[in-house]
């Protein structure tokens, strides 16, 4: 059984479909919700495993939001420890960041769906080789990155070059969101904050439109991540199945 330790960073944006995988296989998560705690400093080395989650910040505004600096320090010591890490979104910028590169405003935001490509190297990699062809993954930023010196380059989008990398064996950036199902997107789609975004970004397409496009790829994107996540935590083991006596 593992810790696991998640950096949130709003409400709206948890584990996803992430949390039941990680309760099913009887891991401990401890949420630090630097929202409410910002002046929180987490001590990386009493856990197994660090997921970095989504928000409204960008990586290059430490100055306004002091937490990112601390991040930005449990990242790299995870990465010494050579501690399983995935980065969602901000978090993929963060450990991107972390590494070394360059962060810069995207030309066109990607909110919505938009056909995620493999690469390359996507099917030689044990996590997101089940990405096999472009496939309609959810997406919400305005930001993207350089791929750190070393990284394997995993995913692309048509807007975006650098989607998913993996640096080491354990350590993996997706600037995608394949975490939410269909009741996380539709929250996002109802929260004032959410919309004014979208409405401020100049996407060409609106809420109602992305509700349409959700209800049409949700099934595709949860059965993804099940694959992904899974994969993913598979290094961390599972909870020992209770061994039941034979009835005599």
């Amino acid at each position: 059984m593992a810790r696991v330790l998640v950096f949130q960073h709003v409400a709206a944006e948890p584990l996803g479909t992430l949390d039941p995988m990680l309760r099913q296989r009887g891991h401990r998560i401890r949420y630090v919700n630097f929202n409410r705690e910002p002046d929180a400093q987490p001590q990386v080395d009493r856990y197994h495993a660090l997921i970095v989650l989504g928000g409204p910040m960008m990586p290059d505004q430490a100055n306004r939001y002091p937490h990112l600096t601390t991040e930005m320090r449990c990242i790299e010591e995870a990465l010494k420890q050579d501690m399983p890490v995935l980065g969602i979104c901000l978090g993929a910028q963060l450990l991107a960041h972390t590494l070394g590169s360059a962060m810069r405003p995207l030309n066109e935001w990607e909110i919505g769906w938009y056909p995620l490509a493999p690469t390359a190297a996507t099917s030689a990699d044990p996590v997101l080789c089940a990405l096999t062809h472009p496939q309609p993954v959810f997406q919400w930023h305005g930001y993207s990155f350089d791929l750190p010196e070393g990284a394997a380059h995993l995913a692309r989008t048509e807007l975006c070059e650098n989607q998913a990398f993996r640096y080491g064996p354990r350590a993996y950036g997706f600037q995608f969101h394949l975490e939410l199902d269909e009741r996380l997107i539709n929250r996002w789609l109802g929260l004032p904050p959410y919309l004014e975004e979208l409405e401020n970004s100049g996407v060409p397409h609106g809420a109602e439109e992305i509700r349409d496009q959700t209800r049409e790829n949700i099934k595709d994107s949860v059965a993804l991540s099940r694959n992904v996540f899974g994969e993913l935590l598979e290094p961390l083991g599972r909870k020992a199945a209770r061994h039941v006596l034979p009835s005599r």
